[in-house]
């Protein structure tokens, strides 16, 4: 059930049981105009018809232009084992959607940005067919350049990949990819385009 804020940058409320600790993980619940309004358990709020909150979308490009995939781990109860974009995740409530977004990237990958910038938001409603739940998502989209190799966390990243925009429609038309992929992307095509120059294909 949805909740009121917590305080700022908090990241969970923790219930011990006779076995240990299990955290609850708590998302930014919002409006249609991204207002925050409460908070919600994260599996609460993907749970149909799902509950509209806070997250974020991470596009990081190397120096030739492609961009970074990477194929969620197979261990994921959301979305397992398919490609997506660098990053997606959820801000803590009171966390800020950049603050997140570049914890996030390193926590997954291992890897820090050398340029993270705003790309937009995007809105969007989709359903995961394979798991059943829902993604109700106010998403802030951000782009940004990568230097270093990924390390990945393999409970998180089952692999990665840099691809071209040539080689990423080969990729999509034959592997599957995240449900929410191909609208993210295309919100942030014009903050794409802008990092990569008119050369680059997206």
């Amino acid at each position: 059930m949805p909740t009121s804020p917590t305080s700022p940058t908090s990241p969970a409320t923790a219930n011990t049981e006779a076995t240990g600790a299990l955290q609850e993980i708590l998302l930014e619940l919002v409006d249609e105009h991204g207002t925050t309004i409460g908070t919600a358990e994260k599996l609460a709020a993907h749970q149909p018809p799902g509950l509209l909150h806070r997250a974020f979308s991470v596009f990081l490009f190397d120096e030739r232009g492609r961009l970074l995939l990477q194929r969620r781990a197979l261990g994921k109860y959301h979305s397992p084992g398919v490609w997506s974009n660098t990053c997606c995740g959820h801000p803590y409530p009171g966390e800020s959607p950049l603050a997140a977004a570049a914890r996030r990237t390193h926590e997954e990958l291992g890897i820090s940005p050398s340029l993270l910038a705003e790309a937009g938001t995007v809105r969007y409603n989709h359903p995961d067919p394979a798991s059943g739940l829902v993604e109700q998502e106010f998403n802030h989209l951000f782009v940004g350049l990568v230097s270093a190799a990924p390390e990945p966390d393999p409970e998180e990243v089952g692999e990665t990949a840099f691809v071209t925009a040539e080689e990423l429609a080969a990729r999509h038309a034959e592997a599957p990819f995240s449900a929410w992929f191909m609208t993210v992307l295309d919100a942030a095509r014009p903050a794409i385009r802008e990092l990569t120059g008119p050369s680059g294909g997206w």
